[in-house]
């Protein structure tokens, strides 16, 4: 089933009487349980790309459909999105149990189920011991697993991560990359951008943003190369 659609997406950014395309013309679909990364290189447009897709920048131009529903009019983050951005920390001075516990207070989840979801999360992500912990307690990889307990509270069907690997040494790179494989196999659909090459392991597509113009398969259907980690035969 497709869960994100990009058709003919545009984006300009302004700045100083000045104007710069960062999306050309951008199609694309991803499905649940797919996982596709997004390569680029540093102003290549990949961070907007991922803003838009999310619902949180609206495009100049084109259309952005998340289950068949048009974004335009407001993002789904919390309501089937989950969004985790490089560097993005935590609120000041909490703990990351309590940043899972009042995304969802805030949201009327009754207490009990808010914890047991909470603590859920932080297992599937593998950031158990950041519980207790604060943004600033944590290396580079417990960041990015807490963020992904952040997202992965409110149960979303699209994961939108925008450099989950950078800055994270190489055996806690392989992790992390394993944990967005596992959570496509069952069933979420996971966009990854990154600048390195080594993120694209695990991923059923591999496509490339060059100023503002994205190569590759807009669709699953439509690849013309063969995954970087075959599916397991049904």
């Amino acid at each position: 089933m497709t869960l994100l659609q990009l058709e003919r997406v545009g984006r300009r950014h302004r700045q100083d009487g000045h104007e710069r395309v960062v999306l050309r013309d951008v199609t694309l679909e991803l499905d649940a349980g797919e996982l596709a990364v997004v390569w680029g290189l540093r102003r290549s447009g990949r961070s907007t790309l991922l803003r838009v897709a999310a619902g949180i920048e609206a495009p100049d131009t084109g259309a952005v459909r998340f289950a068949g529903r048009d974004l335009a009019g407001g993002g789904a983050l919390g309501g089937g999105i989950g969004y985790c951005r490089r560097g993005r920390g935590g609120m000041e001075g909490r703990d990351v149990l309590d940043e899972l516990l009042l995304a969802q207070l805030a949201r009327g989840t009754p207490q009990p189920v808010a914890r047991s979801r909470a603590f859920s999360a932080l297992e599937r992500a593998g950031a158990e011991q950041c519980a207790a912990r604060t943004a600033r307690e944590l290396d580079t990889a417990e960041t990015v697993r807490a963020a992904i307990a952040r997202a992965l509270v409110l149960e979303p069907s699209l994961l939108v991560l925008d450099e989950p690997t950078a800055g994270v040494d190489l055996l806690a790179r392989d992790g992390i990359l394993s944990l967005l494989r596992a959570l496509a196999d069952e069933g979420a659909a996971v966009l990854i951008a990154t600048g390195e090459a080594t993120a694209l392991s695990g991923a059923d597509r591999a496509l490339s943003l060059t100023e503002g113009e994205l190569r590759g398969s807009c669709a699953p259907e439509l690849a013309t190369v063969l995954p970087l980690r075959r599916r397991a035969s049904a």
